[in-house]
């Protein structure tokens, strides 16, 4: 049931980004350092996507699960990536997309290397 409603809100917000312009290039990428929910293009820049869902907010929310730790497994698992692709020219970003019970945010910049 958690991976079902985790895949409903990467859907979402992968729709939602590729209506502001976004291109989708690839979901869930794994590797033993950690995993990137959603990657996708914003022109010339790589985008490594977070989607966070929480139901309450009575522990900081969607954007607050995004602890340091879980930044820094991100930023290793998007390395990892860019090195498997050879995309080391290419610019990156670090977007987190929240949502809440009753709202969705989208953080462009949340976090970098």
């Amino acid at each position: 049931m958690h991976q079902l409603k985790g895949l409903s809100y990467e859907n979402k917000a992968r729709r939602f980004l590729n209506r502001q312009g976004l291109i989708f290039i690839d979901r869930n990428y794994h590797c033993r350092m950690g995993e990137i929910d959603l990657i996708m293009e914003d022109a010339d820049t790589i985008v490594f996507i977070e989607v966070r869902y929480r139901k309450s907010e009575l522990f900081g929310g969607a954007m607050a699960s995004v602890t340091p730790k879980k930044q820094q497994r991100v930023i290793k698992a998007a390395q990892h990536y860019l090195n498997e692709k050879k995309f080391w020219h290419r610019n990156i970003r670090f977007d987190v997309v929240a949502f809440s019970q009753n709202s969705m945010d989208w953080l462009r910049n949340a976090f970098t290397i």
